[in-house]
């Protein structure tokens, strides 16, 4: 059994929290944006679908500079935040969950958007003229249809959030017990003399652990397009 310190298990458990709650608070926009980019024809369509893919072009720390402008506490959204709802998110795990709901979107919204193209818009028409309201025909056939979309772009999101480094360490920090993610805890021990094998062994647990969810992943996608296709199919 290995035998890891606490500021390790630390790490891990903080790691696997964040990137929890990353996919938690991203789900629900992620659908909605990749819904409208797909379905939708607006004013300033390209404007968005640019917006939501700014992270993955910026550099991780710019992005997490941007966010300490934005949420810090002399920001004035970050004042607002902390005064009205008691929400601090600079140099709080807080913090850390926003960076990496931030980095890991654009994967999340591009997986469900590819999913949700490949989905015939015709069936959701049908189910409108047979009179469905039109949330009601997107829970029953939309979703379904593009389950192994959502799971891919879920498992994405999480395997970015896990490994998110950049845009996490400028705006909240490496504090140890508090905001040190499994990537801030590899790069502090590296500059410790004698700690590369604590190094080492987070990098194969971080190894292991994405392994194991795109393995998860793999296995709901699969089990989602049998159940789709039904036993006799």
């Amino acid at each position: 059994m290995i035998d890891l310190s606490q500021q390790e298990l630390s790490a891990i458990q903080l790691s696997l929290t964040v990137s929890f709650w990353a996919v938690i608070v991203t789900l629900p926009l992620g659908l909605w944006v990749s819904f409208i980019l797909t379905r939708k024809t607006f004013f300033g369509q390209s404007f968005l679908n640019a917006i939501v893919h700014v992270p993955l072009v910026l550099p991780p720390v710019v992005t997490g500079y941007i966010l300490l402008l934005t949420f810090g506490k002399q920001a004035w959204l970050g004042q607002f935040l902390e005064n009205t709802f008691g929400v601090v998110l600079a140099f709080r795990w807080t913090g850390a969950v926003l960076a990496a709901a931030v980095m890991s979107f654009p994967l999340m919204v591009r997986s469900m958007r590819l999913s949700l193209e490949a989905v015939d818009p015709a069936l959701e028409q049908a189910a409108l003229t047979l009179g469905a309201r039109r949330w009601v025909v997107y829970v029953t056939i939309t979703l379904p249809l593009m389950l192994p979309g959502i799971i891919a772009g879920c498992v994405l999101a999480f395997a970015k959030a896990m490994g998110e480094f950049g845009a996490t360490i400028t705006f909240v920090s490496n504090i140890p017990g508090q905001t040190q993610t499994v990537p801030s805890a590899i790069y502090a021990l590296l500059q410790q003399p004698g700690a590369e094998a604590q190094a080492a062994r987070l990098v194969w647990i971080s190894l292991v652990l994405s392994l194991g969810a795109l393995a998860v992943s793999e296995w709901m996608a699969r089990r989602s397009s049998t159940s789709r296709k039904g036993p006799h199919d």
